[in-house]
């Protein structure tokens, strides 16, 4: 198990809990009670650390490298019934961006997200989660395709951003984005958003029209990165906290801007601490919210959703 900065008393706890236990089993000494004493303590620091959280700790906490990610979250939902498909039928095959058919109950699902990789070899395979214009391409064909049979569409975002290389913008990286912003308010079935980790700029925006857009608890979502927010304004990396404070970018703060539709609770000390568990429950959402959307006539659902993208934000005039 791996620590974030702020996590280390709670490290030292388990270590201490190891140790205990360890006594225990090597002598006749009796530890239970030190044990038990040392677990209570530790409930109580984990629920002091994640229940105080600031804007920056959240970024780390998305960030985890031991945080599930969109493929496991679908192998975990849909199990063996999910059929990866490829290609934007135009360039090439992006890494960066799954999509393809699985099943929740019996109802198939069109699912679409953004895939980071789990060491050096794979985030290179995986460009970090970083996709090209293929990748938004072959995402708009999977939805297209989706929409052809009448299948609801459940789009899983963990980016720091759409690829910044010069390919990428040789290829129509801003055209590839703006486009799937534009024919995700057109699709007629049911579009279920959800950001599982990192939710950054127009990255996360090309596959982030729905008709619902959930977060769970200890993500973000913003414009921009506190890194690269930091970096222009200051010229430097460490100003990030007050940037990512500034930014108004947790789940909270969304949820308060009216800029999502629901938080998804994660177990205490996030979505890997106990994995089995923030699956039920975003499966148990994306249950309820297909039953919801189901109702809704095509007409009905593209109004509701361009409505609702058009209320955000305030202005005067």
């Amino acid at each position: 198990m791996e620590y974030l900065d702020f996590e280390l008393p709670i490290k030292d706890l388990n270590d201490q809990i190891e140790k205990c236990k360890s006594i225990g089993d090597e002598s006749s000494v009796d530890v239970t009670e030190t044990c038990n004493l040392l677990n209570d303590k530790l409930v109580e620091t984990k629920k002091k650390i994640y229940g105080n959280l600031n804007a920056w700790q959240r970024v780390q906490m998305s960030r985890h490298p031991s945080r599930p990610y969109t493929l496991d979250y679908i192998k975990a939902i849909c199990g063996d019934t999910f059929l990866e498909l490829h290609g934007d039928r135009n360039f090439a095959d992006d890494k960066a961006m799954i999509g393809g058919l699985g099943k929740i109950d019996n109802q198939t699902f069109m699912f679409i997200g953004t895939q980071k990789g789990y060491n050096t070899k794979t985030r290179q395979y995986r460009n970090f989660g970083m996709a090209k214009p293929e990748g938004y391409r072959k995402a708009l064909r999977l939805m297209k395709t989706a929409e052809k049979f009448g299948l609801p569409i459940i789009s899983l975002i963990d980016t720091p951003g759409a690829y910044p290389g010069i390919e990428a913008e040789e290829r129509g990286q801003g055209q590839a984005i703006a486009n799937n912003i534009y024919q995700m308010m057109n699709i007629k079935t049911p579009i279920i958003v959800t950001i599982i980790g990192e939710g950054a700029s127009g990255g996360a925006l090309g596959i982030g029209v729905g008709d619902l857009v959930y977060m769970l608890e200890n993500t973000w979502y913003s414009v921009i990165s506190p890194e690269s927010c930091s970096s222009i304004l200051w010229r430097s990396w460490e100003h990030k906290e007050t940037a990512a404070d500034a930014l108004k970018l947790t789940a909270a703060d969304m949820m308060e801007s009216k800029l999502i539709d629901k938080i998804i609770d994660e177990p205490l000390g996030g979505a890997h601490f106990d994995r089995e568990a923030t699956f039920n429950s975003v499966k148990k959402e994306w249950i309820a919210a297909f039953r919801k959307l189901d109702k809704l006539d095509p007409e009905k659902l593209i109004q509701l959703r361009r409505e609702k993208f058009l209320k955000m934000g305030t202005f005067q005039e």
